[in-house]
């Protein structure tokens, strides 16, 4: 007797190794893709960079809208002058302002 003698039922049809190969194909490219996407840096530091970029967005935005009306209008004016591209000094100052307003602001709360 044969080892594939009365094992009919479990031997796959062309059919099913078709579909078995067709599923290990997509599961093989799926992995690929996810390699490929860990091996970009420069995309995931790009995203990362984004993503940061709107966590102190919102932060600042915040901050914003906790501090004094002085303080705002000059944070709104410093953001003007930043935008018609005069950012570097000014946006600086304007940000260590908001700062330490905050700073300020959160120290009276406590005591």
């Amino acid at each position: 007797m044969s080892p594939q003698a009365g094992n009919d039922d479990s031997t796959p049809t062309p059919e099913e190794l078709r579909e078995q190969v067709e599923g290990t194909r997509e599961e093989l490219g799926m992995t690929v893709e996810a390699l490929a996407a860990k091996a970009d840096v420069k995309a995931q530091a790009q995203a990362k960079a984004a993503e940061l970029k709107a966590q102190a967005q919102a932060r600042a935005a915040d901050a914003l809208d906790r501090a004094p009306q002085p303080v705002r209008e000059k944070a709104y004016q410093v953001t003007e002058v930043a935008r018609g591209g005069k950012a570097g000094p000014l946006l600086g100052v304007g940000l260590a302002a908001l700062a330490l307003c905050v700073v300020v602001a959160r120290s009276r709360r406590r005591r």
